[in-house]
């Protein structure tokens, strides 16, 4: 009714976070991606442990936290890590706390790990994990970015094809596949599935509240 008090119920209704994993064979644009969905403040990225030395230009809890490995072992014995795997002789984990924190305050943890560590955290937090798995639109294409960025020589980027199609035989695990012709439009695609999960009934804490309100008001 005209004068009633508008948004009287829906105060109550708040958001569960999500777990946001995205995988791709390097080249793919996952990274470019990711950079482009951290603008928006309801998304923050994980920042994982690690047993690697910290190097020079790195950050204690903004690019890693560096820990020993004894502790390292102690997250794992307690289920303090979410997933963890061993790279090149040091560890490397995703701490179960600060994403619980953020989830239950409603914000989105964005995690940029691969299809072994994506099936670790769908088995301890399925509810919570939306996975998005990005391909390039041909070899060819992923080649020329790999050329493109002048970062690796000529026998890392054979390597990185190599790997490429182990890693592209993993796509059917994930709730989402993105092909990634042109980043504006892929993150565009991005958006909507995000939008889209954010909009789920579960996530939706209070809502059944809020819909007796309003069945109660009629």
């Amino acid at each position: 009714m005209a004068g009633q008090p508008r948004g009287r119920h829906s105060d109550a209704i708040a958001r569960r976070g999500l777990m946001l994993v995205l995988s791709s064979p390097s080249g793919a644009g996952k990274t470019t991606l990711s950079r482009m969905l951290l603008a928006d403040p309801a998304v923050s990225l994980s920042v994982s442990v690690t047993t690697r030395p910290q190097r020079p230009a790195e950050q204690e809890g903004e690019h890693y936290h560096f820990i020993d490995k004894a502790r390292f072992d102690a997250m794992v014995s307690n289920g303090a890590l979410l997933e963890w795997a061993e790279v090149f002789g040091h560890r490397y984990g995703t701490p179960r706390a600060p994403v619980e924190r953020a989830l239950a305050a409603g914000r989105d943890v964005l995690f940029d790990i691969d299809w072994q560590g994506t099936q670790q955290m769908r088995e301890k937090a399925r509810g919570d994990l939306v996975s998005v798995f990005v391909l390039p639109p041909s070899a060819q294409e992923l080649a020329r970015r790999l050329h493109t960025r002048a970062q690796d020589s000529e026998e890392v980027i054979r390597s990185r094809m190599a790997k490429a199609a182990d890693e592209m035989s993993h796509w059917a695990e994930y709730d989402y596949v993105i092909v990634n012709r042109e980043v504006e439009h892929a993150f565009a695609e991005l958006r909507a599935i995000l939008a889209a999960e954010r909009l789920k009934r579960e996530r939706q804490t209070g809502l059944s509240g809020f819909v007796r309100g309003l069945q109660g008001d009629l």
